[in-house]
């Protein structure tokens, strides 16, 4: 069986439909994870993010690891979403699901999702504070 893969740099995410992306006759078991924009870092108070990425690589790389992942475990559904540009407190920046026969990959196959893409993916994340930006990572 080939493993279905959706990957995608997004405007905003569709978290109502993740459920209907990784839905699938062979999978009794659906794990995700959403990120979203908290109101503060380190004890200080964020106002908002900023994601900038170099989207054909930041493609790529996703779907690099979505295979990766299909490698590891047996999954019937791998989903990446990442967001680009400004996004507000609770806002979410980014979902990573799988879908399996059995629970104990899809929670597996999600950490690993959302570990690896946050190292190998090309986004860059600014941080808006009250009274300055930070890169949070190193940005070219």
């Amino acid at each position: 069986m080939i493993m279905e893969i959706d990957i995608q740099i997004v405007n905003n995410i569709d978290t109502t439909s993740v459920y209907q992306r990784l839905s699938h006759c062979k999978s009794g078991g659906i794990c995700v994870f959403i990120g979203s924009v908290r109101d503060s870092t380190q004890n200080e108070k964020v106002e908002a993010l900023d994601f900038e990425t170099y989207e054909k690589m930041a493609l790529k790389e996703m779907e690099i690891i979505a295979k990766e992942a299909g490698t590891k475990w047996k999954l019937n559904k791998v989903i990446l979403h990442h967001v680009h540009g400004r996004k507000e407190i609770e806002e979410p920046v980014v979902m990573v699901g799988a879908s399996s026969a059995h629970r104990d990959a899809c929670f597996e196959a999600c950490r690993f999702l959302i570990d690896t893409l946050k190292i190998r993916v090309p986004i860059w994340k600014k941080e808006f504070f009250t009274n300055k930006t930070v890169w949070v990572t190193e940005h070219p």
